[in-house]
């Protein structure tokens, strides 16, 4: 036998530690590795990384193959690992119904288990028995089998297995929504069974999605059957959320060192090196110790203090773990590989020198990882006292194989033996390196020759779909369609793709089906879709978004291709609208908001795009592997000749012929308006009085001069024009149920004429309050007949007034009944004559009469539930309803339907308002995937409020009153609405201009020197002059930033945990009649999302957003008190609220003093009719909560300043703060 190199001897060495370590310990039958000697339990996780050194070890030996001993040591090393990756392979499809129901249900007790019997695969625990929803573990399987495939490995055999591999694909790509156990298996770090969103969870399975895209399971050997087709928007909304969420874990946990393996090995799914810098320095300066790094902050597991009887803690325990929590010398091994990926090697060594240090040494001389190690019980007090000063004792296993496993690897990558890519085939360390610029590819296609030769009067040279052939051009509900059939088995009874969403990445690639191309066009661009998508402008900004989301969110081959279809329902007034033709010239240009585009046609990118082919679609299970199956040829075949042909809308007038002549007895004008609950005029936002009757403001019934339509036979109650905007429809039905009788009535009186009644109801609603009787029946039309509203019906042309008069059908008939009128022999129910009015409300643009329509017929947006869980995954809590009775708040994703009820039991009749929710959601989602800098330092995000601040500004803007300004916010359009939003969350100044049609615009003003005035011209020269109010630009700066930064629930940097110090030192903060207790801060850390949402909730009692900005500003002073070590104890119970009040009365004596502006109104000398003004509540100012108006406008700094008053007001009612002797008061 020759001699043996130096390095063949060190592997030799390896291999022998390796084989007594963890092969010794693998099952010969099922190729698992038990949990220990006297533990046959196998976790898949553990399984994973405990088959890495393993791996490693066999690409190590492959290299110095130069003896046919060593390539048999080669082949059986691999086969260990074919052998347990096949063991964990076959575990799971024994268990395929849980992955097939999972798809569905996303259920706990219907998830893949996470444990196994070594001995035979089968369920060791019940599925209610044991935390098994870990995505992190199915997660890393499959990264895991990707890059063992990638380096030569066969694991996956047969055909039937690729197709489970494709369902467990499915089963982890919404990861990003799905609450789940975690790494550690607790889910909430109290360990009551409550699974949360885990960072870590949803970094691995974002890494295992783009590991497994496009992978061939047969290697080198396969076909297009092998292949993994992976929906790239899956992965990139992992992404999005990861991004969001770290350096957190979950709302308990603030930090986890289980991160490491989501930042570096094996997983490297964060793209962002400054974000993966702030992650690993986060861990290290709080979590890291002597003997490793310990899992979380508060972790209980095997400390001294745990009570090893139960499973879980008391939530008052948590505390007792601080600072004594167990460290694990497997992070040292995580870092090590981190490090050494990074090619650092000054710090592997560090962490090296720091690992063999603690490493145990068995008998036999080899070091052993142990599990983690423990205060000693007898040492915890000195720990206490001063962390990290006492010696530890190991506790759990020895040696550790996870840790075992990294610690050999390690070695394996610093004596040279492997390179870091041999361990990771796929390239994803490369992920964070700087990508060139994306160039998006845009197609414009017009759908016939007369679109075309608009296009070309305008320069735009463009091919019609016809034009196009060969390549395909369809929708991107085809697309989703198409996808359903991946992944499809009859004999594993697998069904499929279940999720019906395809993103702007996966329709912006090319498609080949054996020799056909398709092209598909974006999913916002469905016009089958909701309301909003008739809003050309609306469609133009988003189209920009999506365009700028694929600059930074694009990675694969070849470049982004966004196909658009301009089609006839887009035109207006037969011409191209004029937003559009700017668009294109843009594009045309080659720059639009900074993204590099190309403009061209189909033909000139086919070379330059990302091609997928659909094989998939193949009839392989009936042997006929090239002919397509006979679902798909059919769906195509009908849906070719479907696909872009138009619906024709229904005509709402039966005949031609009107009858002139019929007189008109009757009106129910204002049916609609009836409806309405936005609140704007009362002073307290959102204050309903205690009273049940709800005072309501009808405006008067002349509108005004602008508004007046020149050509209308009938002035509508609504202060709009006649080209209205769409309302919901069965928003309108809803909400008269509840406010039936705004007219007061006088029921001994109902046989009056219907002309005697109808003037008297001209004259009350002269009257500037009108009070609303809930309880009496509205006999206002009792004596018009049915067939007469129809006749009116008919006769109207103005589409407000058919919109009441639908109103009051749908409350007094219901939505089915029939009408009596025919249309091609069929019956017409009021339903019917509903959507003929919302298509032609969309066609002319009268916005608030679309968003009313679309209520009543119960419409919702498509992207409801997905926009809700945008929100809500990124850790953004909503509240929809008007505070502060009927606010309710969503946390956890719901479905479609229920979204839709909870948001319509929230308003109660109100449509319009519930309608508009929905649209702001749906607007706040695609903010927070854009710029989600917007959405710093909030965490609810509250709906009502934020409708009733819009309304409050555009009353100050327009200088109108409430119900005015609700009607304008109701008509503007979804563009128009979508701008004020974003103006609202920024906080820039805004003016209001009107366009054409009485559209109004709202447009930024740069510099707050020009927008003193704000320049509303609509029209008429007469109104001009009493409506631009010149507002000095000083006066209500501040109270307005309050109002928006109390509405949009934003907090000071560091808010929470600052309130968490205060906490500590007093014995409860009382906000509003709610105590945050002191023993918040036993169970919770400063950092948790869980103690900010429990501060949130104090503070939205609070139903005026000015004043609970105000309690914001006297918190933030009280821990300024706390951080400055002022005194030891801030005493008792602390009622904030008292604080405010006592800086108020300070500002008002200092008013008096230099004979200020409140000295109008607060602080005037009281007679005594302003006293009992002053009892009944009712400020001379308006201010809320009976604070000076003038306070909250004040600055928060200077002499004069609220922070200045807060602090006098402190000093004066916390007893413990000393009156007397110099302090020094510095207020940042």
């Amino acid at each position: 036998m020759r001699s043996r190199s130096n390095s063949g001897v060190r592997l030799d060495y390896y291999q022998r530690i390796v084989h007594r370590l963890i092969l010794a310990h693998q099952e010969p039958v099922t190729g698992l590795f038990p949990a220990s000697n006297v533990n046959s339990h196998a976790w898949i996780r553990d399984n994973v990384y405990c088959i890495l050194a393993v791996w490693g070890l066999s690409m190590a030996y492959k290299k110095i193959a130069d003896q046919d001993e060593d390539r048999a040591k080669c082949y059986e090393l691999e086969q260990s690992c074919v052998k347990l990756m096949r063991g964990l392979l076959m575990a799971m499809m024994n268990q395929k119904d849980k992955v097939e129901k999972f798809k569905m249900t996303q259920s706990p007790y219907d998830s893949l288990h996470a444990k196994y019997s070594s001995k035979n695969g089968l369920p060791v625990v019940g599925d209610n028995e044991w935390g098994h929803l870990q995505i992190d573990a199915v997660s890393l399987y499959l990264l895991i089998l990707a890059q063992m495939t990638a380096s030569g490995l066969q694991i996956v055999f047969s055909l039937d297995e690729v197709s489970f591999i494709q369902n467990l694909v499915f089963y982890i790509e919404s990861a990003y929504s799905i609450p789940d156990y975690g790494i550690w298996e607790r889910g909430d770090k109290t360990n009551h069974g409550e699974p949360e969103l885990n960072a870590s969870s949803i970094g691995m399975a974002k890494a295992a999605l783009e590991a497994m895209n496009e992978l061939d399971l047969f290697g080198a050997r396969g076909g297009p059957a092998s292949v993994i087709h992976v929906l790239a928007d899956e992965a990139h909304k992992c992404q999005a959320v990861l991004q969001s969420m770290l350096p957190r874990e979950s709302n308990s946990k603030e930090l986890d060192s289980g991160l490491l393996c989501v930042i570096g090995f094996p997983a490297f799914a964060v793209d962002d090196a400054q974000l993966i810098h702030n992650t690993k320095d986060a861990i290290l300066s709080r979590l890291q110790g002597k003997y490793g790094c310990k899992r979380f902050l508060r972790d209980g597991y095997r400390t001294p203090k745990e009570d090893p009887s139960r499973l879980y803690y008391e939530r008052w325990e948590l505390r007792m773990f601080e600072n004594i929590e167990c460290e694990w010398p497997l992070f040292y091994c995580y870092l090590i590989l981190f490090h050494a990926f990074q090619s650092d090697k000054r710090s592997v060594q560090e962490y090296a020198d720091r690992l063999e240090k603690i490493m145990v040494r068995s008998e036999d001389g080899i070091l052993l990882v142990p599990e983690s190690y423990a205060v000693p019980q007898d040492l915890v007090g000195f720990e206490y006292q001063k962390p990290g000063s006492q010696a530890r004792e190991v506790v759990g296993r020895c040696p550790f194989l996870w840790g075992q496993s990294l610690f050999i690897l390690g070695r394996l990558l610093q004596e040279g033996f492997l390179a870091v890519g041999e361990l990771d085939p796929l390239n994803r360390r490369l992920g964070a390196q700087k990508k060139p610029d994306v160039v998006v590819q845009v197609v414009i296609i017009a759908e016939d020759n007369e679109i075309r030769d608009k296009l070309a009067e305008h320069d735009l040279h463009v091919q019609t779909i016809a034009e196009v052939a060969p390549i395909e051009v369809q929708p991107a509900r085809v697309l989703s369609h198409l996808y359903t059939y991946l992944g499809r088995n009859r004999k594993l009874g697998l069904s499929g793709r279940k999720s019906r969403d395809v993103g702007i990445l996966s329709t912006s690639k090319l498609y080949s089906l054996k020799d056909r191309i398709f092209a598909f066009t974006p999913q916002f661009a469905d016009l089958s879709r909701f309301y909003i998508a008739s809003d050309n402008e609306l469609m133009i900004d988003i189209l920009k978004g999506e365009i700028n989301f694929l600059k930074s969110a694009w990675d694969l081959l070849g470049r982004p291709l966004v196909t658009l279809v301009l089609k006839r329902i887009h035109l207006d007034q037969d011409k191209i609208p004029l937003a559009m033709i700017q668009t294109m010239r843009k594009l045309k240009s080659g720059y639009i908001n900074g993204t590099r585009v190309m403009l061209g046609s189909l033909k000139d990118f086919l070379n330059t795009s990302a091609i997928t082919d659909l094989s998939f679609l193949g009839s392989t299970e009936d042997g006929y592997p090239d002919r397509l199956h006979p679902d798909v040829q059919t769906y195509l075949d009908e849906h070719l000749l479907r696909s872009f042909s138009n619906r024709s809308t229904m005509n709402l007038r039966g005949g031609q012929l009107r009858p002139r002549t019929l007189r008109r007895r009757m009106s129910c004008k204002g049916a609609i308006k009836k409806t309405r609950s936005i609140n704007v005029d009362s002073d307290n936002l959102g204050m309903e009085g205690p009273s049940p009757l709800t005072e309501r403001r009808l405006s008067s019934i002349v509108p005004p001069p602008w508004l007046q339509p020149n050509k209308q036979s009938h002035v509508s109650v609504f202060a709009t024009t006649p080209e209205e905007g769409p309302s919901s429809p069965r928003q309108l039905g809803h909400e008269l149920s509840v406010r039936e009788n705004i007219y007061p009535v006088d029921p001994h009186n109902s046989t009056r004429s219907a002309i005697d009644r109808r003037s008297e109801f001209v004259r009350q609603q002269e009257m500037p309050k009108i009070l609303i009787q809930r309880h009496r029946a509205d006999t206002n039309f009792a004596d018009t007949e049915v067939e007469e509203l129809i006749a009116m019906l008919r006769e109207t042309e103005n589409l407000e007034e058919q919109g009441d008069i639908l109103q009051y059908l749908v409350d007094t008939q219901g939505l089915d009944f029939n009408t009596g009128m025919l249309e091609e022999g069929r019956v017409v129910t009021v339903r019917d004559l509903l959507k003929g009015l919302y298509e032609k409300a969309c066609q002319q643009k009268l916005w608030g009469l679309v968003r009313h329509t679309a209520g009543m017929l119960g419409k919702r947006v498509e992207d409801l539930a997905k926009a809700v869980t945008d929100l809500l995954v990124r850790q953004k809590q909503v509240t929809v309803g008007m505070p502060p009775n009927n606010e309710h708040t969503i946390t956890a994703p719901l479905p479609e339907v229920e979204l839709r009820q909870l948001i319509h039991d929230a308003y109660g009749d109100d449509e319009s308002t519930a309608m508009l929710t929905q649209e702001l959601m749906v607007y706040l989602a695609m903010f927070i995937r854009t710029e989600p800098q917007l959405f710093h330092e909030m965490l609810r995000l509250r709906v009502g409020l934020i409708i009733q601040v819009m309304a409050k500004e555009l009353s100050r803007t327009l200088n109108c009153d409430g119900e005015a300004a609700s009607e304008h916010l109701l008509n503007l359009s979804p563009f128009e609405m979508k701008n004020l939003l974003y103006h609202i969350l920024s906080g820039k100044e805004f003016a209001v201009s009107s366009v054409a049609r009485g559209n109004l615009s709202i447009v930024s003003c740069k510099s707050s020197r020009v927008s003193k005035k704000s320049q509303i011209g609509l029209g008429d020269p007469e109104g001009e002059d009493a409506l631009i109010a010149t507002i000095d630009d000083r006066q209500g700066q501040w109270l307005r930033r309050r109002r928006l930064d109390g509405a949009l629930n934003r907090v000071p940097r560091d808010f929470y945990s600052r309130v968490w110090t205060v906490l500590e030192k007093c014995q409860g903060l009382a906000i509003e009649g709610r105590v945050l207790q002191q023993s918040l801060t036993q169970e919770m850390t400063p950092g948790e999302l869980k103690f900010a949402l429990e501060v949130e909730t104090a503070l939205n009692q609070i139903p005026q957003p000015e004043y609970r900005q105000l309690v914001v500003e006297a918190l933030m002073v009280l821990t300024l008190v706390t951080e400055h070590n002022m005194v030891p104890t801030l005493g008792g119970i602390i009622y904030v609220e008292h604080l405010v009040h006592k800086a108020n009365q300070l500002f008002l004596e200092d008013q008096r003093k230099v004979q200020g502006d409140a000295t109008l109104c607060c602080a005037k000398i009281k007679d005594g009719k302003e006293q009992q003004q002053a009892a009944s509540g009712m400020l001379l100012c308006g201010g809320a909560a009976y604070i000076c108006q003038h306070l909250y406008d004040s600055a928060p700094s200077g002499s004069y300043g609220t922070m200045t008053y807060m602090s006098r007001a402190v000093a004066l009612v916390l007893d413990c703060v000393p009156k007397h002797g110099e302090m020094e008061c510095a207020i940042s």
